[in-house]
């Protein structure tokens, strides 16, 4: 078989894009890094067409079966390069003329590459490489942020991760010798002989590795304090890309394991119905909008664990995946960049009145924040109501509940940050900076990430086709 790097136009795009901001940040002054950031932009969007491009051909295998370029590999593509693109947006606000800036850029670049990795590995190496080059940056960009808190979600970030991979690696160790190879292929050959007890503790290590990159239970712990203790760029990256490539990561494992043995469709969805009851009821009691934030997306990605326990059971199993990736990642950056935009009010409360002095930004954080929710016909609706009948076609109608019942419990947290917004301001409240300058950047990604959310439920059957194609394992 051949090695076909062509295959990997998008990863190679985005990669080298990261090493000539690297390098080149280093000769530009202070008050020119905005040429960095117009670099990585550039990369991201020729990643983003040469993804694009690639997703029109037919399925293929690169460097002799270890890396699957299909749709699903396609699809995080597109997500994880234009996500990434949205936070520039986000960061041109926030760290413009900073002395890390050109860096920030470069890691950003580089985490989005092994997120790319991740999404396409179909050997266990190949997935170890990924999430590497996904999770080393990622410490980097959240250690990033200056002062306690800062240091506080870098050191977490780092354990958690650490701890991770050392898990995830054990896992392959396992599995590897259970199988005498680490590609899906003889996986899904060798391991319905093994013993039983040994595969579920392999595949359980891999799966609490991927789960910290998606930020789900059992490796959750760290993502509410790097959302509120990191910069905001840091907060929407991390709670955003890094999902993309670990939850098609999980769903192409599961696949291939459940061959044969579908005990693993269960615990994909028991890990779904903890991350949603245990993000939900987390979230409630919040009151700074990031941390907020940051248990939502726990939440969210009991969602999208949804469809992995429908994988080969249902059709609509992958599609509903990927479009709920794209859904999500859309509606996330709105919100969080709608902080960005008002980086002083980190209480609830604080958005008082913030619909009668700002009304453009307070539509744009209701449309962010009922699309969490999935209210119709926003991106995000569509994703739950596709998730949840892939789950009821798959034989979990339980689990279809179990998506109804959590979004209505989303509902009342999100409520307490809407209700403020459209309350009367108080006498004493200092009120809201009028938009321009460092405010103006994520301003319009805010605008930019809700409008397209609400384009993508509004276009979605025009989109689900694109969507729909055989897996490589």
């Amino acid at each position: 078989m051949q090695m076909q790097p062509t295959l990997l136009l998008p990863e190679i795009i985005v990669f080298v894009g990261g090493l000539i901001v690297l390098l080149g940040g280093s000769f530009l002054p202070r008050h020119r890094q905005s040429i960095a950031r117009a670099v990585a932009a550039l990369a991201l969007l020729g990643a983003a067409v040469a993804a694009a491009l690639a997703m029109a051909g037919p399925a293929q295998a690169a460097f002799s079966g270890t890396f699957a370029v299909d749709t699903a590999t396609g699809a995080a593509r597109v997500i994880a390069v234009l996500t990434t693109l949205l936070v520039l947006g986000v960061a041109g606000g926030e760290i413009a003329g900073s002395p890390r800036e050109s860096d920030t850029y470069a890691l950003l670049l580089f985490a989005t590459t092994g997120v790319m990795v991740l999404a396409g590995a179909t050997d266990l190496l190949v997935l170890i490489v990924g999430f590497l080059l996904a999770s080393i940056p990622l410490y980097g960009i959240v250690g990033l942020a200056s002062g306690r808190s800062g240091a506080e979600a870098a050191m977490k970030t780092y354990f958690m991760g650490a701890l991770s991979g050392i898990v995830l690696m054990l896992g392959v160790t396992v599995l590897y010798a259970l199988a005498g190879g680490t590609d899906y292929a003889r996986l899904t050959h060798e391991l319905p002989a093994a013993p039983t007890a040994a595969v579920g503790a392999g595949v359980l290590c891999v799966l609490v590795g991927l789960l910290f990159k998606a930020g789900g239970v059992p490796a959750h712990f760290w993502v509410p304090d790097a959302a509120q203790g990191a910069g905001v760029t840091a907060a929407t990256f991390l709670t955003t890309v890094p999902k993309i490539g670990a939850l098609v990561a999980v769903y192409r494992l599961v696949a291939t394991v459940a061959t044969g043995n579908d005990s693993w469709l269960v615990v994909a969805a028991a890990l779904a119905t903890v991350s949603m009851f245990l993000g939900n009821l987390a979230a409630y009691w919040q009151r700074d909008p990031r941390r907020l934030l940051g248990w939502s997306t726990v939440a969210q990605v009991g969602f999208l664990l949804v469809p992995v326990s429908a994988a080969g059971r249902s059709d609509l199993a992958l599609p509903s995946l990927l479009f709920y990736l794209a859904a999500y990642a859309l509606t996330n950056v709105a919100a969080f960049a709608v902080t960005a935009t008002l980086p002083k009010h980190r209480e609830l409360t604080a958005y008082r009145g913030l619909a009668r002095s700002r009304p453009g930004l307070a539509l744009t954080l209701l449309i962010a924040l009922l699309g969490l929710v999935g209210t119709p016909p926003l991106g995000v609706f569509v994703g739950k109501l596709t998730t949840a009948t892939a789950a009821w076609d798959g034989g979990h109608g339980w689990l279809a509940l179990v998506v109804m019942l959590n979004s209505l419990l989303s509902l009342f947290y999100y409520l307490r940050w809407i209700g403020p917004v459209f309350a009367r301001p108080a006498e004493e409240s200092p009120g809201f900076p009028r938009s321009g300058g460092a405010a103006a950047w994520p301003l319009a990604t805010a605008s930019a990430a809700a409008a397209a959310s609400l384009g993508l439920g509004i276009l979605a059957g025009l989109l689900w086709a694109t969507l729909e194609g055989p897996l490589l394992l």
